[in-house]
């Protein structure tokens, strides 16, 4: 599809995943393309088939939005290879370290020519890759076909039609654009980038970010606190998407300062519950076994700190809640970490 311009209309999309955030995308794309007057057959792939029965049959996900209705235009199934029969736009919402196996998998199902869409915001442990990476590798497509979607996502606000605005990126302008106009509804407003690695490393570090700020809230830290903690965690997040070749504009926009702004102060952000949870004083077992979505600052935090560490990137936010998370340092000994490097003007990155 590459090239294509905001005339392209998907007449069937496929979602792999349904997640909170796989099913709300699902619904946006239905959302707008209702807006518009136009046909779209939408099908998410689930794992369970009791959330896949309830989203056919009673057009809901309860477990994962609550009592938000779902458009009629929506189905479901346990099979792949049915949801992505014929499907010309790939959306992929699965956890990020279960990304490749799975691509290896559904590579021989995905049609030839089909764009393909990551919503989600992680770093492979062990490669360091971003998801766009592993996609294009895996599925053996050009960087024109694999796209991103990233900003302050909090999916059960979207569910709920609050407005909000979000970002696709793709290497090719006139992707983005495509992508974009089929996901423009009433109430979610989608811009456009070519920075790829700056949005991607942007919705990826500011997990880590998030896990920072809630265990501070977990141990009643004030908002002078926070603040410092956020302001400081995208300096650093710039530093990393700087070194690797992303837009400082970036860092300034919906993908930089917009999502890090609201995974950091919503209860709704999974990694902020997290952090709250191991300020509180649970082991990272307990908050594992008491969440029932994926922290994937959690798991990319390491990704994140390894990567930081092979290019000489001073990340002393991320490098303390790494500690945390392995047990080297107590949430108690995070606070005086958090804000650890040498005196310096505050514009020198």
């Amino acid at each position: 599809m590459s090239g294509a311009g905001t005339d392209w209309e998907p007449a069937v999309v496929a979602v792999l995943g349904a997640g909170s955030w796989g099913t709300t995308f699902a619904k946006v794309l239905a959302d707008a393309a209702a807006a518009t007057g136009k046909e779209r057959s939408i099908r998410i792939w689930g794992r369970r088939p009791e959330v896949v029965e309830q989203i056919n049959t009673l057009h809901l996900n309860e477990q994962y939005l609550k009592d938000t209705p779902l458009p009629e235009s929506i189905t479901a199934s346990t099979d792949v290879a049915e949801v992505l029969d014929g499907a010309e736009l790939v959306i992929l919402a699965v956890p990020a370290q279960s990304l490749r196996p799975q691509l290896k998998d559904w590579k021989e199902l995905v049609a030839p020519g089909a764009v393909v869409v990551s919503l989600m915001k992680g770093l492979e442990l062990g490669t360091d890759s971003r998801m766009s990476q592993v996609i294009a590798e895996e599925l053996d497509i050009p960087d024109s076909q694999v796209a991103v979607v990233s900003g302050p996502n909090l999916a059960m606000e979207i569910a709920r039609q609050e407005p909000t605005a979000s970002v696709v990126a793709c290497s090719d302008e006139d992707t983005a654009a495509a992508i974009a106009h089929c996901c423009t509804a009433p109430y979610f407003r989608p811009y456009t980038s070519t920075d790829v690695v700056g949005v991607e490393i942007g919705g990826i570090v500011k997990n880590v970010i998030a896990l920072a700020v809630g265990i501070c809230e977990g141990k009643q830290m004030g908002d002078n606190t926070k603040a410092s903690v956020i302001t400081r965690g995208l300096a650093e997040t710039s530093r990393l998407a700087l070194a690797l070749g992303g837009d400082a504009h970036t860092m300034a926009g919906l993908a930089g300062l917009g999502d890090l702004v609201a995974t950091c102060s919503s209860p709704l952000s999974r990694n902020h519950t997290a952090g709250r949870l191991l300020g509180e004083g649970l082991t990272l077992d307990e908050v594992t076994a008491k969440m029932t979505q994926t922290a994937e600052g959690i798991k990319s935090g390491y990704a994140v700190n390894e990567l930081a560490v092979s290019l000489g990137v001073d990340m002393p936010i991320t490098a303390a809640v790494v500690a945390v998370l392995e047990g080297r340092l107590s949430v108690d000994e995070l606070g005086p970490r958090l804000l650890a490097r040498s005196l310096k003007s505050e514009g020198d990155y």
